[in-house]
């Protein structure tokens, strides 16, 4: 594997930058694209204007318009952004067969095999970035390692327009200094646990042995193991890995009342888990968001100890973990239901009061 030369191309601000190759009156203007903030609107995309303003996606359109009066609205048009992948893929998969999607604005690419008349990995990513600059007008970074986990991070460097190339021996190096969060599948529960074991950095983890990681995260705690040393043998698919399926709803009146908060929930559930029968997929970790009216988020989450897709038990261990939060006490703006670790099969029951093991949120599940 230490031969392999991979590639993650991350469109800049994709959604924005859309609009705003699209409308050239609004370049230099901090964009937002998502429900306006009258609507309990949520940011789906900000540009780096708006981003100034410490405001990002998934944020509250009331709480972003706070923080920038002057911030122009813009309704997605998800046709749109998904035509324009659809031609940005096109350029990627001219320099190799090996894509794989992460979402409409990001790929990885395996160019081990493919290197072609430009000899280098880093030539690609060079011609690439100029390909998408000028028959896109758009800009993409992208990082360059000798795996996923590397190149991940490597695109994030120095965004925007940026190219970071991680060469294997210098791997270790490069990794040591960043923060524990920067590693794959790493999310704030994951992030909290290695604090309280004195790991803040990359460097801090390699110190703790793999008998030690798994005492506390179970096999969790061998890929820690791994990714702090930066190995990661995942291949680049064909297809794109689903990390999880979910839905939420923001709604127009806060729900104060138990009984209809709870009735939401398992609606959600009965959602989530049609739509993994459907695929057929099974899922081992049931996550709920609760969004409190002050805009406080919190997340519970159960792992099953048989991954599952049947509709009554995920809506039972979702209202479960609903009592498990202030929910009964404190209106609540958004609720949302996501399966994770998902495995493909055939539907599975699982009896209602099987042995799982509970955390405060559902980690790793896919790509970050």
């Amino acid at each position: 594997m230490a031969d392999r030369r991979i590639l993650h191309c991350d469109m800049d601000c994709f959604y924005a930058a859309v609009e705003v190759r699209d409308d050239p009156s609004l370049a230099g203007k901090p964009v937002v694209v998502g429900g306006r903030p009258e609507g309990r609107g949520v940011i789906a995309a900000a540009s780096y204007e708006a981003r100034r303003y410490g405001i990002h996606s998934a944020m509250a359109s009331a709480h972003a318009v706070r923080r920038c009066p002057d911030l122009v609205f813009l309704k997605p048009d998800f046709t749109r952004y998904r035509n324009e992948s659809i031609a940005i893929f096109a350029i990627f998969h001219e320099f190799t067969p090996l894509v794989q999607p992460a979402s409409l604005d990001e790929a990885y690419l395996d160019v081990s095999e493919h290197l072609g008349p430009w000899g280098s990995a880093t030539a690609i990513a060079r011609e690439i970035r100029r390909r998408v600059r000028e028959e896109r007008r758009l800009t993409v970074s992208v990082g360059v390692g000798p795996n996923r986990l590397v190149a991940k991070i490597a695109s994030d460097f120095d965004k925007p327009d940026g190219l970071t190339v991680v060469k294997p021996a210098q791997v270790e190096s490069f990794l040591a200094p960043l923060p524990v969060r920067r590693l794959h599948g790493v999310g704030p529960a994951t992030e909290q646990s290695l604090a309280e074991l004195g790991v803040v950095t990359v460097a801090d983890l390699r110190k703790l042995d793999v008998d030690a990681l798994t005492r506390r995260f179970g096999r969790w705690g061998e890929a820690l193991h791994q990714y702090a040393r930066g190995i990661d043998d995942r291949p680049v698919s064909l297809e794109r890995e689903r990390k999880s399926l979910g839905t939420e709803t923001t709604y127009a009146r806060d729900l104060d009342a138990v009984a209809a908060i709870e009735g939401e929930v398992a609606r959600l559930a009965g959602e989530v888990a049609e739509d993994l029968q459907k695929r057929r997929l099974l899922a081992r970790t049931v996550t709920i968001k609760v969004r409190y009216t002050d805009f406080t988020t919190i997340t519970r989450g159960h792992t099953f100890s048989v991954a599952c897709c049947d509709g009554p038990t995920i809506a039972w261990h979702a209202t479960a973990l609903l009592r498990k939060t202030d929910a009964a006490a404190r209106p609540v703006r958004l609720l949302g239901v996501t399966a994770s670790n998902l495995v493909e099969g055939a539907a599975v029951q699982l009896p209602l009061f099987s042995a799982g093991r509970e955390a405060s949120t559902a980690e790793p599940a896919g790509d970050p």
